[in-house]
């Protein structure tokens, strides 16, 4: 059978079972965001973009995840995509606070 072409090429490499488009999305942290951005550089499918986290996000934080978003102005790694996730793990490599995981697709 011919190589699906979405299913990610990292995965394919790495000997993994490949995992279509949208099997796994990225969950962020957002008490451990910092907003450095890394996983925009990173990301194949342009899945994130750094911006400011909404209000109604910023309740649900933890004491020091406030502290922390208001000492970096709030901006955290947004999802604009994630059903295109190809679960290359390339965000969760790149991402200096260890903020970003995967999850299956609900």
């Amino acid at each position: 059978m011919p190589p699906n072409p979405s299913v990610n090429a990292d995965v394919r490499e790495a000997g993994a079972a490949p995992v279509a488009a949208g099997t796994f999305v990225p969950v962020i942290d957002r008490n451990r965001c910092e907003g450095k951005g890394e996983c925009v550089k990173v990301c194949p499918v342009g899945l994130f973009r750094v911006d400011s986290l909404p209000e109604e996000l910023r309740s649900a934080l933890s004491f020091r995840g406030k502290i922390k978003g208001f000492a970096h102005r709030w901006r955290q790694a947004l999802l604009v995509n994630a059903e295109a996730c190809e679960a290359c793990g390339l965000c969760i490599k790149a991402c200096p606070e260890e903020a970003i995981t995967l999850a299956r697709a609900e």
